[in-house]
């Protein structure tokens, strides 16, 4: 296949170069900017010295209609513009940001503050929940793929709220993201002098993740409701860990919540439940495609904590587009993904 990757200098750009580059069944990488063409990318990164020592290209229609996928990792607003025109060309186009996550126009422009992409080209695309919609993944031709959080927070909780074991009225999500997930444009907030030995909570229910956990819970779980979400920063790199809580149902026990997951995920490579974790972080999946899964339930409050962790470079982005490409072309869908964590 012949890739292109649009935004290729940011973190999620260089993620799926770094995956990509070892996929048996990729022929070529061509690498797009909108800031820097014509800048050798080996002179920026130096990590990729003698792998990709050639130069940057501007964004051009016609060499994108030469290529098999094309993975936008551009901001959000960006893929909105440039992906519609694609769809008349058959090329598969898989989305990194927000653009075409919620199918309300009203969301998007209320939630992201930016103008939203063409009704029909939303409309068009495929939420990429990889666990969750395979079938129409491997049909879709422009996907759109799951934000970083709500990948965490709903391969937890989908299965628990599809077959009604917890209460969905009451949800409340403490998530914490590494520094990465804000992309590689300094900022005050990312700056090493307010990141280290610090731990911040930020955009208190404004984070344009609350729409589309709450429209995936509609449209996976069949249950309509609205969520507490809270998100911090936490002075590291990489990883996710989401905890959320919820009230279980009458004569539901720990068991049965255990059950759930794994049942439902039997059949999910990148999936894992941990039904015994005296220790249980983001360090179990760095670097890798997993999402980690664990449940207890406290009997004296009848609630369930339930934890996910993945790395939102990989799971949360790069590594679950790929996934979704692997169903696209109907690969099997660990092709290229089959990465041991790098724990330490």
């Amino acid at each position: 296949m012949k890739i292109g990757i649009i935004g290729a200098s940011g973190y999620g750009g260089l993620e799926l170069l770094r995956l990509l580059h070892n996929h048996p069944e990729v022929e070529k990488i061509d690498l797009f900017t909108s800031s820097d063409e014509g800048t050798v990318f080996s002179t920026r990164y130096s990590h990729l010295l003698s792998m990709y020592d050639q130069p940057l290209l501007k964004l051009d229609q016609e060499q994108f209609a030469n290529l098999d996928v094309i993975f936008s990792s551009a901001p959000a607003g960006v893929a909105s513009e440039l992906l519609p025109p694609l769809l008349e060309n058959g090329t598969k186009l898989i989305d990194l940001s927000g653009d075409f996550r919620l199918k309300d126009a009203a969301q998007y422009a209320a939630w992201y503050k930016k103008e939203p992409a063409p009704q029909h080209a939303v409309d068009k695309s495929v939420y990429g929940l990889t666990e969750w919609n395979e079938e129409a993944i491997e049909k879709a031709q422009l996907i759109a793929n799951p934000g970083c959080y709500p990948t965490a927070v709903l391969l937890a909780l989908l299965p628990l709220l599809k077959h009604q074991l917890i209460d969905p009225n009451y949800l409340v999500i403490d998530a914490k993201s590494g520094v990465s997930g804000a992309g590689n444009t300094p900022s005050q907030m990312t700056h090493y002098s307010e990141t280290n030995e610090n731990t911040a909570i930020y955009k208190l229910h404004e984070h344009q993740h609350i729409p589309e956990i709450e429209q995936a819970i509609n449209q996976f779980a069949g249950q309509s409701t609205a969520i507490t979400f809270t998100t911090h920063l936490v002075p590291m790199t990489r990883g996710i860990l989401a905890t959320s809580y919820a009230p279980v149902q009458q004569g539901v026990a720990e068991a049965d919540l255990v059950e759930c997951l794994e049942e439902t995920y039997a059949s999910n490579p990148f999936v894992r439940v941990l039904r015994e974790s005296g220790k249980f972080g983001t360090n179990q999946v760095y670097g890798s495609n997993y999402c980690d899964l664990h449940v207890k339930v406290d009997p004296r409050t009848n609630r369930a904590t339930i934890v996910s962790v993945i790395d939102n470079l990989v799971k949360g982005a790069a590594g679950q587009a790929i996934q979704n490409m692997n169903i696209q072309f109907q690969l099997d869908e660990t092709t290229g993904l089959t990465h041991v964590p790098a724990f330490i």
